[in-house]
């Protein structure tokens, strides 16, 4: 989900400097809702990653069209493969040191480098590399739709889990964060997740849904607690406001884009990308006290 969020204003632009182009977006099924309505994607092709049978599929509906350009955002050996399935005339991807894994350049006929720290910028410097003029900072994430039962007036929301569990804050914190935004604030803590995922915390709300009740969810939150993972990254694109808990990867890089959040890391934690197991320690030291003090402070007038 982050990987897509990332680069939605560097498809933009391309589609803002050539919009006579048909811009086709290979992805994942159940991202769809992700994209499903972009004024700036003309069409979806997916491809189901984990079922190697059907990638013939995906091929014969890309050579159903002609390509000029096939943009590599994620920078993986994967994406680059399958950008050659397209055929197009040349392949755009990062250069060595921004890519993400090396062996992806080899498929890539113009090799891009950027300077940018964030990943947000860099989807914009590799847009430019690929002949982007006009370049925009704009995320169109689609309207969502209801899901789930939520609170009726206002309240805090969050996604407690993560692609890693190392980037997790403690289930326990959640239970105390709840009881502060509680008598505080006046307002419940929401946990969403997928189906069956959503721990049972007391003194919280569970939210369960697809991406479609995330997103909706998240557009009628008043605050929002995040992780570095998608639902963050969401928030952030819809111009949220709220605290990010980081702690083994960098916020400077991965970190919140947009809105207003607080950004909350132990001094001195390591970066690492390693997908680790167990929560990390430098999570474990971000107490709810700081968490609930950052959201204190972004509490909008009217609540």
């Amino acid at each position: 989900m982050g990987d897509i969020i990332h680069c939605l204003p560097g498809a933009t632009s391309l589609k803002h400097s050539f919009p006579k182009a048909k811009i086709t977006w290979v992805v994942e099924p159940h991202w769809e809702p992700l994209l499903k309505g972009n004024p700036f994607v003309d069409q979806l092709v997916f491809l189901r990653r984990n079922q190697p049978r059907t990638w013939a599929d995906t091929r014969r509906e890309l050579l159903t069209q002609h390509y000029d350009l096939a943009v590599d955002f994620q920078g993986l050996v994967k994406s680059a493969l399958v950008a050659t399935l397209a055929r197009p005339e040349r392949i755009a991807g990062f250069a060595t040191g921004v890519v993400r894994e090396r062996a992806a350049g080899f498929f890539y006929s113009t090799r891009v480098p950027s300077s940018a720290i964030h990943v947000v910028d860099q989807a914009l410097d590799l847009a430019a590399g690929a002949g982007a003029a006009n370049l925009v900072r704009t995320f169109p994430i689609p309207l969502g739709k209801p899901e789930g039962r939520l609170p009726d007036g206002p309240f805090v929301f969050a996604s407690p889990m993560a692609g890693w569990t190392s980037k997790q804050w403690p289930i326990e914190y959640y239970a105390q964060l709840a009881r502060m935004t509680a008598e505080r604030l006046g307002m419940p803590l929401v946990l969403n997740g997928a189906p069956g995922t959503i721990p049972d915390i007391p003194g919280t709300h569970a939210h369960e849904s697809g991406i479609a009740g995330l997103i909706d969810a998240t557009r009628r939150a008043t605050l929002v607690v995040g992780v570095d993972s998608g639902p963050l990254h969401m928030a952030a694109a819809l111009n949220k406001s709220g605290v990010a808990i980081f702690g083994p990867t960098d916020p400077i890089r991965n970190g919140p884009y947009s809105g207003d959040f607080q950004v909350f890391r132990a001094p001195g934690a390591p970066t690492t990308h390693r997908r680790g197991t167990t929560i990390d320690p430098s999570m474990h030291s971000i107490t709810p006290e700081q968490v609930f003090g950052g959201l204190a402070t972004r509490v909008p007038c009217q609540v």
